[in-house]
C-alpha cells in the first residue's frame, strides 16, 4: 500500500498538478519514511479527497508530487462519535489515537464528575489541540480521508442536549442492554458515551436515561476508559456495515 500523507493543498489539487510537502511532513516523507523519485504516494487533506501522486523531487525541507488521479470520499453516514471522559495519565489520549484508527468521526472531550484530569482556563485549548494532533496522526496512520474533528470539552448537560438529534449509548458495567446487540440503524448520529476510571456518577447515569439514553455493556468483563471506547466503536462499525 502506498505512503500516505496529510497536506491541505490535496483539497483543491486537481489532476497534473503539482503539490509541495514541507515542513514536518516533508521531513516524515523524505527522512522517516525515506520516499523515492518516482514512487506513489496518497495524499488527503482530511476533508474527504483522495489524491494519487508521484514523486518528482524529494528534499528533507520540500517534496514535489505531481498528482496523476483525484477521488473524493464521502463522509461516513450515520457518523460515530465517541465521548470520552478526561482521565489521567495519557489513558484518555490512548482511546483517541485507537478510536481515530478504528473509524470514529467525532471526539468529544468530557469532564465528568469523576474525572481526576481537569481542563480548566488555558488547558481547555491546549487539551483539544493535543487530543487533534493524535486524531490527525492516527487517521494519517490508518490511511483515512476523513480526519475526526475533536470537539469543545463537553459538560453532562451539554451531552443530555445531544439526545434530541442522536442516539446516545451510555457503556456502562451495569447496563441491561450489549452493545453488539443494538439497533443502531438509521440517520441519527451514534454517541458512545465512555467514563473515567471511577466510573460514571449515578447522578448522570440517571440524566442520561431519563433523556433516553441507551444504557449498555460491552461484555463480562470490565474495561479500562482507554479501552472502551475503541473496543465500541469497532463493535458498533460492524453492526453499521462499516466492516
Amino acid at each position: 500500500m502506498a505512503l500516505h500523507f496529510v497536506v491541505d493543498a490535496a483539497a483543491d489539487a486537481r489532476v497534473d498538478d503539482r503539490v509541495a510537502l514541507t515542513g514536518a511532513e516533508a521531513h516524515h516523507a523524505a527522512v522517516v519514511r525515506r520516499v523515492r523519485e518516482g514512487e506513489r504516494i496518497t495524499l488527503g487533506d482530511g476533508r474527504g479527497a483522495w489524491l494519487t501522486a508521484e514523486c518528482e523531487s524529494v528534499g528533507p525541507k520540500e517534496v514535489v508530487v505531481r498528482v496523476i488521479a483525484r477521488e473524493e470520499v464521502p463522509a461516513p453516514t450515520p457518523r460515530l462519535v465517541l465521548v470520552q471522559a478526561l482521565a489521567k495519565g495519557d489513558r484518555d489520549e490512548l482511546a483517541v489515537q485507537a478510536a481515530t484508527e478504528l473509524g470514529v468521526d467525532e471526539i468529544v472531550p468530557w469532564q465528568a464528575a469523576r474525572s481526576v484530569s481537569r481542563w480548566e482556563g488555558a488547558k481547555k485549548a491546549k487539551g483539544r489541540a493535543r487530543w487533534q494532533a493524535i486524531a490527525r496522526e492516527a487517521a494519517k496512520q490508518a490511511h483515512r480521508a476523513w480526519i475526526p474533528e475533536v470537539a469543545e470539552v463537553a459538560t453532562t448537560r451539554e451531552l443530555v442536549g445531544r439526545a434530541a438529534a442522536s442516539r446516545l449509548v451510555v457503556l456502562e458495567p451495569t447496563g441491561a442492554e450489549r452493545v453488539s446487540g443494538l439497533d443502531v440503524a438509521g440517520s441519527r448520529d451514534v454517541v458512545l458515551i465512555v467514563g473515567p476510571e471511577g466510573g460514571i456518577a449515578p447522578d448522570e447515569l440517571a440524566g442520561f436515561s431519563d433523556a433516553g439514553a441507551t444504557i449498555a455493556v460491552l461484555g463480562d468483563t470490565v474495561l479500562r476508559t482507554s479501552t472502551a471506547g475503541p473496543a465500541a466503536v469497532a463493535v458498533v462499525s460492524t453492526r453499521l456495515g462499516r466492516w
